[in-house]
């Protein structure tokens, strides 16, 4: 088991970062801390901002049902579709999948939780790469598009994530890594509870294995450290995205699991 405070740390960087995003994305959203389950949704068609997640660690098989089940039962009072977020340190020993299934969810994919004291780092550079910082809005859209291709949503599910946002042209450190002048991979790095939070990474299908997703992140993070001094970065990576990470400095700390209802 990861230390307990690290894999904490983790799901404090969801809640935070995560509060951020989905008020920026809705005024009005649901952003709440109930017991043991943070609500973190926006109802949108990006699913990532559509999130609950489970807070309490070490809690006996019972209570941890009843979060289940009241977690399921938050996401399917929504309109849109998203997922149960669920750091598996903070419940060591429990059978995950079986206590979903109970609640009416099912598997979606796996993930990590990771962070680092990792910078400074050098100024990145990649020679088959120029970058641009996300500031217009048709740099947000090919920002969101990148992601959706990367993800397998539709386009117009990231365009709904973060199309118009304010947030992502100024507060988060979000740049594009262009080859041949055409965007083909992303990386945002937001401040978030004193910590740089990595945020939606994504390489264009077909360019996958080239350095692209590590450059652009190391290009976010070096950026977001010299504009704030922050030198403890997060984030939570997919299992496709989480053999880049530790090349920059991250160490994996909870092992995650995402739940969707069941279809």
């Amino acid at each position: 088991m990861a230390d307990l405070a690290q894999a904490l740390e983790s799901v404090e960087q969801l809640t935070a970062g995560w509060r951020a995003m989905v008020l920026d994305r809705d005024a009005n959203a649901d952003v709440r801390d109930l017991p043991g389950v943070a609500v973190r949704w926006a109802d949108c068609r990006f699913p990532f901002w559509n999130c609950v997640t489970l807070t309490e660690p070490g809690v006996d098989a019972d209570l941890l049902a009843r979060r289940f089940a009241e977690a399921a039962d938050v996401m399917r009072a929504k309109e849109k579709a998203g997922f149960l977020w669920v750091f598996e340190d903070l419940a060591e020993g429990a059978d995950l999948d079986e206590l979903a299934s109970r609640a009416g969810l099912e598997y979606a994919f796996s993930g990590t939780g990771m962070a680092g004291d990792l910078l400074p780092i050098p100024e990145p550079s990649h020679p088959e790469l120029t970058f641009e910082r996300v500031t217009t809005d048709d740099q947000l859209l090919a920002y969101a598009d990148i992601n959706s291709r990367a993800y397998g949503f539709e386009i117009e599910a990231g365009r709904d994530g973060i199309g118009g946002s304010a947030l992502w042209k100024s507060g988060v450190h979000a740049y594009l890594g262009l080859r041949d002048g055409v965007p083909v991979t992303c990386a945002g790095a937001v401040e978030t509870a004193g910590r740089l939070f990595v945020v939606l990474v994504a390489t264009e299908p077909g360019w996958e294995r080239r350095g692209y997703g590590e450059t652009v992140t190391r290009k976010a993070l070096y950026e977001a450290w010299r504009a704030t001094g922050i030198t403890r970065a997060t984030l939570h990576a997919t299992a496709a995205g989480a053999p880049v990470y530790p090349r920059i400095g991250f160490e994996a700390n909870s092992p995650l699991r995402f739940y969707a209802l069941k279809s």
